[in-house]
């Protein structure tokens, strides 16, 4: 693996937001996640439950509702009023409309997919026709004397539930009367003095609707009568949120106090076929509040304020028991906020709202391997960038010499030059920038900080030429007839003669960049890409997959290596195809052209392509090189993959130079208690 010199910094002060709501899509097998920043997130469950998409947060959009309707279409409601349909294509808001109820508190589409219902602050229920282009609004239901804070579609579309403070209203769709009001028991803890909000409901094919609301109780009642049938108790605080699966057989509930709980229906007796409801299984992954919970046909999802997206599988209805059937805790992006300066020895940070610059630490301490070695100049805090406005960054870069910074945002691009005379750093915006590089995806400089490459997300590609404090629009490479697929990742080669683009989807296009032309276009896979870069000399181009398959590519060749159709052909280690963090960089040697350097969140890996490749009775996670020549068990049980799980969670990791690296770390622990305070919880003994 060779000797480094590591650099391990944990002055990287990112805190995920909240997680608020999650929606299902049964269809396509994804969930969307927002979180309270505004961001809304997509995961293809499919791909090895890789984060593929996201739409950047907003100030303004405190998203309180997110659901899909027919033909994969999404939609957010939330309090500033509006209804939002997102372009899954061009990864942009495609429209906003104006329910003018006020804030809105809840959202539901109704069965066959096609009408929407918001519940809003005034009280009204609204229903608007979906469009193959928009929404229409199509009438408003019988005014209730508060918010409505959840609303439910019976399955047959006739009838909704809707959840108010202290009562629940069922409506007939047809005519948007109420038909029943139902109030709930305002008991909690033996006081009744306080209101009850209804945070959930689900309408049941059978006329059970089941609410869920802040004094920690889960009700079941009958619509037909209006009447409560079964009353559970399962909190000290609010249960916030419920979700039902498509057989209506099981459901899951998520508590203030962190807990999740699986209800099944379940035979009376053996032989009986009288049904009931049962609490079968409580959950503890989340610290805090459960926000939000869907229920897919093999797992359990729950988020919430302590930013962990959590999929706990249903072992009974995993027919395989193999990894598909391990608990996923997602709590980190997987795209990348860390660009560094190799040049200077400088890392930019990217925040929701601003950018930060350091200059790492040095040292002048020799030891032995495994030494904490003492600092003789402390990093440095060179900047604070912050953006003017409501909106989220979406991307950032720092060029490699660290004279350049480039940012954007939705509606605008930022490019600044950076000047060092001493200890004193000045900046200089700019100005001018055309519009279409506003909404960039991804933004890189070229390995001699000459040139910038934006990706758009009309999947376009532009580059730019850098002057001394200007720019010039050299090309703009155009997407391929009949596509508008957005471009996420790039990858330049170090001579600045090839760019690599990978979209949302699985491809991988290849551009000359000398002769401004599209050069060839990788071999579609099944799998989203999550990384790739271009390895010096060769021009390989090295490609990671959310399945864990890792591709080379030679670009002059235009076909997959040699050690490529190797790998493919032995396959990788078992134990390699597990891991359930995508790889998010990968980077070269500069002296050893063997050697391809690779991390995801748990794990930093060199695949040293001389060594043979490891089989699955081989001990992957082994081994240190031979020491001595009679070290004979050590050089029989050498292989390709050298990998250390020292440093996690790893954010980011890359070669400064030869013999150092940079890693940057971000405990959990350390985001936890940047948290509110948990419900306070006696425990026994105490």
């Amino acid at each position: 693996m060779g000797e480094f010199k590591v650099h391990r910094v944990r002055f990287f002060n990112y805190v995920p937001s909240g997680i608020r709501c999650v929606a299902y899509n049964n269809q396509s097998n994804r969930l969307a996640v927002s979180r309270t920043d505004g961001t809304v997130e997509i995961y293809n469950l499919s791909a090895n439950y890789f984060q593929e998409k996201f739409f950047p947060g907003h100030e303004s959009r405190a998203t309180e509702a997110l659901c899909w309707a027919k033909g994969q279409r999404l939609f957010s409601a939330g309090l500033n009023g509006e209804i939002i349909e997102y372009d899954l294509q061009a990864l942009n808001i495609k429209y906003a409309v104006d329910a003018f109820g006020g804030p809105i508190w809840s959202m539901a589409v109704s069965p066959c997919g096609s009408q929407l219902l918001v519940g809003c602050e005034d009280g009204s229920v609204k229903l608007f026709q979906i469009t193959p282009d928009k929404i229409q609004f199509e009438r408003n239901f019988d005014r209730q004397k508060s918010r409505i804070l959840s609303l439910s579609w019976h399955p047959s579309g006739t009838h909704i539930a809707a959840g108010s403070i202290d009562y629940i209203s069922v409506f007939a769709v047809k005519s948007g009367s109420a038909v029943h009001k139902m109030l709930v028991d305002r008991q909690y803890m033996g006081v009744s003095k306080r209101k009850c909000i209804i945070w959930g409901v689900a309408f049941l094919s059978d006329g059970t609707i089941i609410s869920v609301d802040s004094a920690g109780k889960v009700q079941f009642w009958d619509s037909a009568t209006g009447t409560l049938v079964k009353n559970h108790l399962i909190a000290n605080a609010d249960v916030q949120s419920i979700a039902v699966s498509d057989q209506e057989d099981s459901f899951v509930v998520g508590t203030a106090e962190g807990t999740v709980f699986h209800f099944q229906l379940v035979s009376v007796t053996s032989n009986s076929s009288e049904k009931q409801w049962v609490r079968t299984k409580p959950f503890q992954h989340h610290t805090h509040d459960v926000r939000a919970v869907a229920h897919s046909p093999t797992a359990l999802i729950s988020g919430g304020t302590d930013t962990h997206l959590v999929i706990r599988p249903l072992m009974e209805k995993v027919e395989v028991k193999n990894y598909d059937a391990a608990l996923r805790k997602i709590t980190f992006p997987h795209r990348r906020l860390i660009s560094c300066s190799k040049k200077r020895h400088l890392l930019l940070f990217q925040f929701a709202h601003h950018l930060e610059l350091w200059r790492l630490g040095s040292t002048v301490a020799t030891g032995k391997n495994g030494d904490t070695l003492p600092l003789s100049k402390d990093a440095d805090h060179l900047l604070h960038l912050k953006t003017k406005g409501p909106e989220n960054i979406i991307c950032s870069c720092i060029s490699p010499c660290g004279s350049w910074i480039a940012y954007s945002t939705t509606s605008r691009f930022f490019l600044y030059r950076l000047n060092y005379e001493h200890d004193n750093i000045s900046l200089q915006r700019v100005s001018k920038m055309p519009a279409f590089l506003r909404s960039a995806l991804q933004i890189l400089f070229s390995e001699d900080s000459t040139k910038l490459f934006v990706a758009s997300n009309q999947g376009s590609l532009h580059t730019i030429r850098l002057l001394e404090g200007s720019f010039k629009h050299l090309h703009t490479f155009q997407p391929q007839s009949g596509t508008v697929e957005s471009m996420c990742l790039l990858a330049v080669s170090p001579d600045g003669n090839w760019l690599a683009a990978s979209g949302t989807s699985a491809g991988v296009h290849v551009y000359n960049i000398k002769h401004l032309k599209l050069h060839c276009t990788v071999p579609a896979y099944n799998f989203p890409v999550t990384a790739l870069a271009i390895a010096p000399n060769t021009n390989n181009l090295v490609i990671a997959h959310s399945d864990q398959q890792v591709f080379e590519y030679s670009i002059p060749d235009k076909q997959y290596t040699e050690w490529s159709r190797t790998i493919q052909k032995q396959g990788f280690h078992y134990l390699w195809l597990q891991r359930d963090t995508p790889i998010t960089h990968i980077s070269f040697h500069p002296k050893r052209p063997m050697h391809i350097l690779l991390h995801d969140a748990y794990m930093f890996c060199i695949i040293d392509k001389s060594l043979p490749l490891p089989n699955d009775k081989t001990l992957l996670y082994n081994p240190l090189p031979p020491t001595n020549e009679s070290d004979v068990i050590r050089r029989r049980t050498a292989h390709a993959f050298k990998i250390s799980k020292i440093y996690k969670p790893l954010l980011f990791m890359d070669l400064l130079d030869e013999r150092t690296l940079v890693a940057v770390e971000r405990p959990l622990d350390d985001i936890i208690a940047q948290l509110p305070p948990p419900i306070k919880k006696k425990k026994f003994g105490t």
